[in-house]
């Protein structure tokens, strides 16, 4: 199953929530979203500078990760960024097909 680093920032509405809630509820939520979109949560810690949130998680496909950052940015308490995690055998992969790829960098 797919891999996804998912990171965020609360606005100030989402923080004073945050305050007046607590963390570990919010995990919770987390963690219940991603497995109703059918994945796993691996882990999600809360930090500060210009994150508020990093997780990882396992999800079935791209789909199901956009739904999860549609689902959370759309609260407007908090901005998602999904970020496809990609294996060395994934690498691997992308290598031999872009060494076949007709290609012209833009003035060349």
């Amino acid at each position: 199953m797919p891999h996804y680093m998912i990171s965020g920032s609360y606005t100030a509405e989402g923080a004073k929530a945050l305050l007046a809630e607590g963390g570990t509820s919010r995990l919770e939520q987390a963690k219940g979203l991603i497995e109703s979109l059918g994945g796993t949560l691996e882990a999600m810690y809360f930090t500060f500078g210009s994150n508020d949130i990093v997780g990882f998680c396992e999800l079935p496909n791209d789909a199901a990760a956009a739904a999860a950052s549609l689902s959370v940015s759309s609260s407007g308490v908090i901005n998602v960024h999904v970020t496809a995690m990609l294996t060395g055998q994934d690498l691997d992969d992308a290598s031999s097909i872009a060494g076949q790829v007709q290609y012209r960098p833009p003035g060349q």
